[in-house]
């Protein structure tokens, strides 16, 4: 458990390690990429964080949380979801960083993917 700020540099520094992933700024958001594909997003502000990603296989266990909810555009409907966490809460690291995990699988290449352990 950690608070948002310390939360938002682990994941990003987390999310940059998988293979090929890199940092892009579309739309003033952080968006970690893999081959030109989002495959999570991270938001920081004194509300607290926001994370965006892709969760084929644990979709409907997150949206039992509380602060998770479908992602808007229509990419809820493609296993997307959103999850906030207010700057006053703490934050389920280990869960999120499992999900990255998951986002990556989903979206890399499968060559890319199955490198991982």
């Amino acid at each position: 458990m950690s608070s948002a700020k310390a939360a938002y540099t682990k994941l990003l520094t987390r999310a940059k390690a998988y293979p090929e992933a890199h940092e892009d700024h579309p739309w003033g958001e952080t968006a970690i990429k893999v081959r030109g594909n989002i495959f999570v997003m991270l938001g920081l502000s004194e509300d607290g964080l926001v994370v965006t990603l892709k969760l084929p296989t644990s979709r409907y266990f997150a949206l039992d949380y509380p602060n998770t909810t479908p992602t808007g555009y229509g990419l809820g409907k493609s296993g997307w979801i959103t999850a906030r966490f207010p700057a006053t809460e703490t934050i389920p690291l280990d869960m999120l960083q499992s999900w990255i995990q998951e986002s990556y699988r989903a979206v890399a290449p499968k060559k890319l993917a199955a490198s991982l352990p």
